[in-house]
């Protein structure tokens, strides 16, 4: 992860959540009475492990004096009751850190688990699950990077990285090779082309227009094998479209090369993880 970007995020994450501090923290422990203590990280449910180098800058950013111990590895699967990692330092810079901290972790490691649980039924088939632009707004980096964590791959960071033409690129344009041609002739030779299509006769368009990578779009199972044949290794082909744990072994078994998933980031439950604080 770019230390920059992902400062600037947690940065913004805590004024949001702090705001002109920690009334309640702040009240009840002073320079007086405040003690130093040590809590963990405990998973309350099974999954895999992602964010804790986040949290841990949290509190680095909270107050430098609190330190975080990582005993579980980025990517590494838990059971309940597992100690991830402990922080340690005024407890009112630890209470001060929490929300976000595990906000951050309790995300990210959903993410992680959510796409472990769809590589883990590919695993042994020539297929790449890979992840999209439907993140949270301002998260996306760490959201890709949980991605990661969980045996996935990513997709185009930003609209920057690749060209990828969508239906409304082409119902706007008037037809898959002009807007081919047209998006050819502007970007660097180091660019890829991707162009998404939903019938056979799109397939052929992209493919006659030179297209690098054909997204199958919403297309069953018995299509999207009939449009591997049809395509024959002369474009890697990209499938999407409600793929979850129900049919991502059957969409794998087409010969797809790519298999992108929105659900990995955008609709994924947080992994149940407590920061619990015992004297």
């Amino acid at each position: 992860m770019n230390r920059l970007l992902l400062e600037k995020t947690v940065r913004l994450a805590l004024e949001e959540d702090l705001g002109w501090g920690d009334i309640t923290s702040e009240a009840i422990f002073t320079a007086e009475n405040e003690k130093n203590l040590e809590a963990p990280f405990i998973a309350k449910a099974g999954g895999v492990v992602a964010g804790f180098p986040v949290a841990a800058l949290v509190y680095e950013l909270v107050d430098p004096r609190v330190r975080c111990s990582q005993r579980v590895g980025e990517g590494e699967p838990v059971c309940p009751g597992t100690v991830i990692g402990t922080v340690s330092g005024p407890i009112r810079s630890i209470l001060s850190g929490e929300r976000v901290a595990l906000n951050f972790l309790q995300r990210l490691s959903g993410i992680a688990t959510k796409t472990a649980r769809l590589t883990s039924q590919i695993a042994d088939l020539p297929v790449r699950l890979v992840d999209t632009r439907k993140t949270t707004p301002g998260l996306r980096m760490l959201e890709k990077y949980a991605v990661r964590q969980g045996g996935g791959a990513n997709h185009r960071f930003n609209l920057a990285d690749a060209v990828l033409i969508k239906d409304n690129h082409i119902a706007a344009c008037g037809s898959i090779r002009e807007a081919v041609d047209r998006a050819r002739r502007r970007i660097p030779h180091t660019m890829t082309i991707e162009v998404e299509t939903e019938t056979e006769a799109q397939v052929r368009e992209a493919l006659e227009a030179g297209a690098d990578i054909i997204l199958l779009d919403n297309m069953t199972p018995a299509q999207m094998a009939e449009m591997v044949r049809l395509i024959d290794r002369r474009a890697v082909v990209e499938a999407s479209g409600n793929i979850d744990e129900r049919n991502i072994r059957e969409v794998a078994a087409t010969g797809v090369d790519i298999i992108s998933s929105g659900a990995i980031t955008h609709s994924v439950a947080a992994l149940d993880i407590s920061l619990k604080i015992s004297l």
